[in-house]
């Protein structure tokens, strides 16, 4: 069974930066690509950022690319969320997300329950 934990969200102002935290219970964790996803209320999921299992490629949505990265230690199981300059548009519950694949594109089958961003103006 995979489980995927995310923390460090929280309430930051605008312009702030946090960090966010996947870890994963994932015996083949170095073999999957990892990803985050992000839903605000009454809005469609948005894929935000995602790695491949070896980081030789990445995605970062056009929405964030200035001001996300992400990142994995496949030796911690843990995939990272780094947002800086937070955006009030910014606030929404951040999902991380795994899939049974190498390669970042394609469909994510394993989720977290998310963590709440709240960005103030």
């Amino acid at each position: 069974q995979v489980q995927l934990v995310e923390s460090g969200g929280g309430l930051v102002q605008a312009g702030g930066s946090l960090r966010l935290s996947c870890v994963a219970s994932r015996r083949t964790f170095s073999r999957n690509a990892m990803g985050w996803f992000r839903q605000s209320p009454g809005k469609e999921r948005e894929f935000v950022a995602a790695i491949s299992a070896e980081s030789d490629s990445t995605y970062v949505a056009a929405s964030v690319k200035e001001r996300f990265a992400i990142s994995r230690d496949n030796g911690k199981a843990t995939v990272w969320l780094q947002m800086n300059r937070l955006k009030p548009e910014g606030t929404a519950v951040y999902y991380c997300a795994t899939r049974d694949g190498n390669t970042w594109r394609g469909l994510f089958e394993y989720w977290g329950q998310g963590t709440q961003v709240t960005v103030s103006a």
